[in-house]
């Protein structure tokens, strides 16, 4: 497996891998489904956007890009999308350890989630065990796709 830039022809693959995160309605706050030119649009207005492919498979993704602007610029924000079908491969590990690099080229100092929900025990187990910090919890931050609300948990880690 490899992580790299994404390329334009990624972008079926990548567009039916976010587009199932954002079915599940547990992690991404979007609602709305990717399609060719969004989908394309969405991820090439990213600082960067990267794949994880294995022989021509697209596995995962993430996107990087600055949490807020000006004096807060130097602090950026990622998400993360692994397949169904390939978690547990700690491919989402992998995504990380990359964009915490590749965030650090681009010049960023801090990389913050501002929302983990908090029953993605996996995502907030693998945060903690690379380094980063919790920065408390925001009560019914998320809202899910059922109608319910659940806690969101913020992090960072200093790059």
């Amino acid at each position: 497996m490899i992580i790299r830039r994404f390329e334009k022809s990624d972008i079926s693959q990548m567009i039916s891998l976010w587009n199932e995160i954002v079915e599940e309605g547990t992690a991404f706050p979007q609602e709305d489904l990717l399609d060719g030119q969004t989908g394309y649009d969405f991820f090439s207005s990213q600082s960067f956007t990267a794949v994880a492919e294995e022989n021509g498979k697209i596995l995962g993704l993430y996107i990087l890009h600055p949490n807020n602007i000006g004096r807060c610029g130097h602090i950026c924000n990622a998400s993360y999308a692994v397949g169904s079908k390939m978690r547990g491969r700690h491919i989402g590990e992998k995504l990380v350890l990359d964009s915490i690099k590749t965030g650090r080229k681009l010049g960023f100092k801090i990389l913050q989630f501002n929302a983990v929900v908090e029953s993605n025990i996996h995502a907030r187990h693998l945060y903690e065990r690379i380094g980063f910090h919790q920065l408390g919890i925001i009560p019914n931050g998320f809202r899910l796709k059922n109608g319910q609300y659940e806690n969101i948990c913020p992090y960072y880690i200093e790059l």
